[in-house]
């Protein structure tokens, strides 16, 4: 399992007080498979660009997938677009993974077949290696959760993290996900005040 899929088990966990936004996650998925390609070796970090290395493509199809999405020539891809780039519905492409990977399945709250449906993880082998991780608050795992909202993550002063590569990742990987919600709250203002116009005096 990769971290990528360690952080999307932990946010599908049915126990959270809150949700984590599709968007937010999807900025997050693109932040670990970043940091699990510096980590193998694929690629390192040249302030704030990503330079491809020359290792084969990791084992992992998603990551596989983020390795050869890589731009190639310089100047290189900032971390920034990277983000942006891959993060575009890869929460969706993660669960369907998972999903096709029997690491998800889907349920229906309350009793009524209709209810509306969710998605929880199974009781794996990788759910329990993620779990583990989790308790063990590793540091990047608990980093990147706690920049999308997942309670019981690390506060930037206590992060743990040890790779200025890595550090530097979760940083811009925060502000993305800082613009994001600056962005829904600048259009929930403007259709609020949209909505009032029609509304009338």
């Amino acid at each position: 399992m990769t971290t990528a899929k360690d952080l999307f088990i932990i946010a599908m966990d049915p126990g959270l007080k809150r949700s984590v936004g599709q968007g937010d996650l999807s900025l997050a998925l693109a932040g670990a498979e970043l940091i699990d390609l510096i980590g193998a070796g694929a690629v390192t970090v040249d302030r704030d660009r990503i330079v491809p290395g020359g290792p084969p493509a990791p084992d992992d199809r998603l990551l596989g997938e983020a390795a050869a999405a890589l731009t190639r020539q310089e100047p290189y891809e900032r971390i920034e677009d990277w983000l942006w780039r891959r993060g575009q519905d890869l929460s969706a492409a993660y669960q369907a993974a998972l999903e096709e990977d029997g690491e998800l399945t889907r349920k229906r709250s309350g009793r009524s077949p209709f209810g509306s449906e969710r998605v929880e993880p199974v009781d794996t082998p990788a759910r329990r290696r993620a779990a583990a991780r989790w308790e063990e608050r590793e540091p990047v795992l608990a980093a990147l959760a706690s920049v999308v909202g997942i309670e019981g993550g690390r506060s930037d002063d206590e992060s743990g993290l040890d790779d200025e590569a890595v550090t530097t990742v979760v940083a811009i990987v925060h502000d993305a996900v800082m613009e994001l919600e600056a962005v829904r709250q600048r259009r929930s203002i403007e259709n609020s005040a949209f909505a009032n116009l029609w509304r009338g005096p």
